[in-house]
């Protein structure tokens, strides 16, 4: 199966870049999830929504932490993505792992599980795409608080 890898070096500690995959106030501000819940702990619930408005939530992507590791790992798995305009697209999984050194992080990021398929062609495509930018938003975030 296909999946989707990317990374990036970011100018803090380790754990302050695991926070910001699992705090709602940090997923809000660099990734603009408008409502999450998250269990912090492994076996816990993932669930992030975007878009809302009165007719519901537009995407809403969730799955279950299996890895936690804080400012080492951290795996989501059974990762299920909605989407009004496509078909249910899941499971994948989403693995970051965490390298620090000097006060610097390398993120190593890898999203896999793709199927084939229009719509899952189409999620590929839209997620190698999206995350080489979504984590340098991330990086400005945390380096330009």
């Amino acid at each position: 199966m296909r999946k989707v890898e990317a990374s990036i070096v970011i100018h803090q500690p380790a754990l302050k870049v695991f926070d910001a995959f699992i705090e709602p106030r940090h997923l809000r501000k660099w990734w603009s999830a408008e409502r999450c819940l998250i269990e912090n702990r492994q076996g816990g619930i993932y669930s992030l929504a975007w878009k809302i408005s009165k007719h519901g939530f537009q995407y809403i992507s969730t799955g279950v932490i299996t890895v936690y590791h804080p400012g080492r790992e951290l795996m989501i798995d059974h990762f299920v993505h909605f989407n009004p305009e496509r078909s249910i697209l899941g499971p994948t999984y989403l693995s970051l792992r965490m390298n620090e050194k000097d006060s610097s992080t390398d993120l190593q990021l890898v999203q896999g599980g793709y199927q084939s398929g229009y719509d899952w062609d189409w999620f590929y495509d839209s997620v190698r795409d999206a995350w080489p930018k979504v984590l340098l938003d991330l990086r400005k975030y945390l380096e330009n608080p």
